[in-house]
């Protein structure tokens, strides 16, 4: 069983003889409430059954319910210890997989270490690409040449961060000031109100390329998550309400957010690409649920696509949740591999 615990969700994915056989999804707000996690894990240990080996890697460490990295790893190592029966690892990045025990000495290795998971697998199959993950928060970029992770020397998320590796836009869950400064709206440039009104969620919504399984958290308002919804939560970065213009300008408004983020990771993606390790002929392996954002990426860029799912051995039906859930995935066949 490969795991992958987030601030906001947990997901996990079961592997038989390195076929992943179920993938699942929990929606665990740690940062306000601890026990979701708790009983998630609960629940998807008793849906599994017997379970041999468990990998476990993290990102929700960063949760600011915890006073540092340091405590959040060691917190979430230990109640997985106390939850999971069998083999139990942590997974260090480069480091490989590690004890229970060595939470406190390799914090830095473990801490948010799940994009590593990912690429690592995708390495094993395809010899040079980019590999990005879109995740609801986040979206990572990790080259990949000689069949290697060529990932930066610094593997902590501040050096991610500098190295334009991993960005904080996500698909469902930024929030639209964090988006864009100003956006172009009936003719004119209008700021954008540093509120919490909108999300990426409802501009997926509302330029229609939303699966609703993707947005499993409260809207901003809390409030309906229908394209009026929708609409209305976006007027309100501009100042605005529904009435005061017509369908087609809340439309225009949201690929505007949608252009904008697109944009930011598309810079990004440039900045990782001029280290020039790998060719022009390099494809995108897209992961996450913001695979119809990188698609879109991958065509500016001219590259080919390779669905990360592609890369796993698994039913046909199981191929959109292990899109989502790459991590955990790409954990439960690299434990396996690593025991072989």
């Amino acid at each position: 069983m490969g795991w992958d615990i987030g601030g906001a969700h947990l997901k996990a994915a079961l592997a038989e003889d390195d076929r992943v056989v179920k993938v699942w999804q929990k929606v665990t707000p740690i940062w306000k409430d601890f026990e979701s996690l708790e009983a998630a894990v609960d629940l998807i240990d008793e849906e599994a059954g017997p379970v041999d080996r468990h990998a476990i890697t993290m990102t929700g460490e960063v949760a600011d319910v915890f006073t540092s990295r340091r405590q959040g790893v060691e917190k979430i190592a230990r109640v997985m210890g106390e939850r999971l029966s069998g083999d139990i690892r942590l997974y260090g990045g480069a480091a490989g997989f590690l004890s229970l025990g060595d939470a406190r000495s390799n914090v830095f290795d473990i801490a948010s270490a799940n994009w590593h998971a990912s690429a690592q697998h995708a390495a094993r199959h395809i010899e040079e690409a980019l590999f990005m993950d879109m995740g609801s928060t986040t979206t990572d970029l990790v080259p990949i040449a000689d069949g290697k992770v060529h990932a930066s020397k610094g593997h902590t998320d501040r050096d991610r961060l500098a190295s334009g590796e991993l960005v904080y836009q996500g698909y469902t869950r930024t929030a639209l000031m964090a988006v864009a400064r100003e956006v172009p709206f009936v003719g004119r440039t209008i700021p954008v109100m540093n509120e919490f009104f909108a999300t990426m969620a409802d501009v997926q919504r509302v330029i229609g390329t939303l699966d609703e399984a993707d947005d499993l958290h409260a809207a901003a308002d809390s409030g309906d998550k229908s394209l009026e919804g929708s609409r209305r939560r976006i007027a309100r970065m501009i100042g605005m309400d529904t009435a005061d213009a017509r369908d087609g300008a809340w439309e225009w408004l949201a690929h505007a957010f949608a252009e904008a983020q697109v944009r930011a990771i598309h810079d990004a993606a440039l900045k990782v690409l001029s280290r020039e390790e790998i060719t022009d002929e390099a494809p995108l392996v897209v992961a996450g649920a913001g695979r119809p954002v990188l698609k879109r990426l991958a065509s500016r860029l001219d590259r080919g696509v390779v669905d990360f799912s592609d890369l796993i051995d698994c039913p046909s039906d199981l191929r959109d949740a292990i899109g989502r859930a790459a991590p955990a995935s790409a954990l439960s066949v690299l434990a396996n591999e690593a025991d072989s």
